[in-house]
């Protein structure tokens, strides 16, 4: 095989509302923390271990105002996009690093009950309009043996 493939897909939870950046063309770029979990059971102590991994998405345009206008913090949300490393430098000069997800594809997957709960939790007077619901399930088993 000579190609090469960049494809991430994710499932998991906002961990923050969706901050906006709008240019002067007319585009815009959305940005959110989206965070998955594992759980698993160590074998020589038989402790359930959890494990939470933090991912950037970014999102463009039309689909970064959707994104924008119908999810809220805690909501769940299926991501798919690519992986892209961006190099910049800090305030002292060093070269930092930064890996996001460019979305390409989202479906969301909380129901509106759950994003209406997930609003009144912190205070908030959003209203949520009705979301599509995904066809997909996501598949956990519980009886994995592996530590990662």
């Amino acid at each position: 095989m000579s190609g090469t493939l960049n494809k991430v897909m994710l499932i998991g939870h906002l961990g923050d509302e969706v901050k906006m950046h709008y240019f002067e063309g007319g585009g815009c770029v959305g940005r959110f923390p989206l965070a998955t979990n594992e759980t698993y059971t160590n074998k020589q102590t038989n402790e359930r271990v959890s494990n939470t991994e933090w991912h950037n998405i970014v999102v463009r345009n039309k689909g970064a105002e959707i994104c924008e206008k119908y999810l809220t913090k805690g909501d769940k949300v299926y991501v798919e996009g690519r992986l892209k490393t961006r190099k910049w430098q800090d305030d002292k000069g060093n070269d930092r690093y930064s890996t996001e997800v460019q979305c390409t594809d989202f479906t969301f997957l909380s129901t509106k009950k759950e994003s209406e709960a997930n609003a009144s939790n912190r205070g908030s007077e959003t209203h949520v309009v009705e979301k599509p619901q995904a066809a997909i399930e996501p598949v956990v088993e519980d009886n994995d043996d592996l530590p990662f």
